[in-house]
């Protein structure tokens, strides 16, 4: 069967299907890319084609000018549906890697569903990353709209959003790519425990394959999830002065391994940090040092599991934060610890108590001489050893030069002989 027939097949448009049901009558399977359609270069990857229906063979086809297809019989799984896995690669920027699939009967003469959704996979490239952003912030509750905006200043003609983890790669056209500015909103719907999770987009352009670096990754955390609603407090106070040291303490008696702080207003991403069991109750302790007007605002802290962070508790009371005093710069953003790529508290900015990791200038003095006296103390250790060993080799060297050796010749002639040992 030629290519163009199987594509033709596809679309229920051969030559003699003239009833409904054998126009493609039959619905269309799904088709997705596994792991995921954001490939790298010279990668595999395997594009999954299933359907509820009984279908004995599936096809692949490959847009383009030529639209090559491959055919390969059904397997059917343990709940009941039937698929088939097209291994794919390797994958190159140079073309474009759009697919469709069908399925089809094998006693019944031409007759094939409608094809699936195409499945373009996406090989990221070196084009300047665009940004992703959520005007509602990262945190989520059931029920509310969200909205991810992909934004550059490259004027790339349209976006893609992906999700690790996701199957599939919705794409937008960008809403204005002649003023140099481009960007695309992603309405992803009321949001529901699936939202939860990693996101990045790229740029790319019209009748091209080739794509932009991928953006930051942005993270939907959804609240609600875990019943419990843990408790924030201050030290020393809500109310202090510019230049005071401020920790929030994030308390729950649910067993949780991880604790959120967010504030209100902002577009940063939330910190996080490990808990502590202590006095009954699971803890952790934010510091903010020193603090400026910037730090000023509205709180809350969740609780959640490392095992799933992306699934939080319910919010605990607002608290508000007042600073008093001189004005943070307006043109810098305040030194809010950021919650960095990977997702684990290892790779975070902060250190377990939520401070800087950066280190004051005498503290760095102190390391400085200390790790000077060590060094010296190191090598006198290894002057004195070799000291020894050298006053060790002097004593020994004579006795061994005169060290007697008794002759086979001088036995029982009661003699002895001096002989130097070679």
């Amino acid at each position: 069967m030629s290519p163009k027939l199987t594509f033709l097949l596809c679309l229920g448009l051969s030559v003699g299907l003239r009833t409904p049901e054998e126009a493609g009558i039959y619905r269309k399977p799904s088709l997705s890319a596994l792991p995921s359609p954001v490939v790298t270069s010279g990668g595999f990857v395997t594009l999954r084609c299933i359907s509820w229906q009984g279908f004995h063979r599936f096809i692949l086809t490959k847009e383009g000018e030529h639209r090559p297809s491959w055919t390969l019989d059904s397997q059917r799984r343990h709940n009941g549906q039937f698929q088939a896995l097209f291994p794919v690669g390797p994958v190159t920027p140079s073309y474009s890697w759009t697919f469709r699939c069908c399925g089809c009967y094998r006693y019944i003469h031409q007759q094939c569903s409608e094809p699936s959704d195409p499945v373009e996979l996406l090989v990221p490239g070196v084009s300047g990353k665009p940004s992703l952003l959520s005007q509602q912030g990262s945190i989520m509750t059931f029920g509310r709209n969200l909205t991810l905006q992909c934004l550059s200043d490259v004027g790339y003609d349209r976006f893609a959003l992906s999700k690790e983890g996701g199957h599939n790669l919705p794409q937008r056209l960008s809403e204005w790519p002649q003023t140099g500015r481009s960007q695309a909103d992603f309405l992803l719907g009321r949001v529901s425990l699936s939202h939860g999770g990693r996101y990045r987009c790229y740029g790319g352009h019209k009748f091209s394959s080739k794509w932009s670096t991928p953006s930051d990754p942005l993270d939907i955390l959804v609240a609600g999830v875990l019943p419990d609603t843990p408790s924030l407090s201050v030290q020393p106070g809500p109310t202090v002065a510019a230049g005071e040291n401020v920790t929030l303490l994030c308390q729950t008696r649910s067993q949780r391994d991880i604790l959120f702080l967010s504030k209100e207003g902002t577009m940063v991403s939330p910190l996080r940090l490990r808990s502590k069991y202590q006095a009954q109750q699971y803890q952790a302790q934010f510091s903010m040092s020193p603090v400026t007007s910037a730090h000023g605002g509205t709180y809350r802290c969740y609780s959640s599991f490392s095992t799933s962070p992306y699934e939080l508790s319910y919010p605990s009371d607002a608290l508000e934060l007042v600073v008093s005093g001189p004005s943070g710069d307006p043109t810098s953003p305040p030194t809010w610890p950021n919650l960095t790529s990977g997702g684990s508290e290892d790779r975070l900015s902060t250190t377990e108590s939520g401070q800087w990791k950066g280190l004051k200038p005498y503290q760095n003095v102190l390391i400085g001489i200390s790790v000077a006296f060590v060094l010296l103390l190191f090598l006198f250790l290894l002057l004195l050893i070799r000291h020894r060993r050298q006053g060790k080799c002097r004593t020994s060297a004579p006795a061994q030069l005169l060290t007697p050796r008794k002759r086979p010749s001088a036995r029982g002639r009661g003699g002895s002989a001096l002989g130097m040992l070679p």
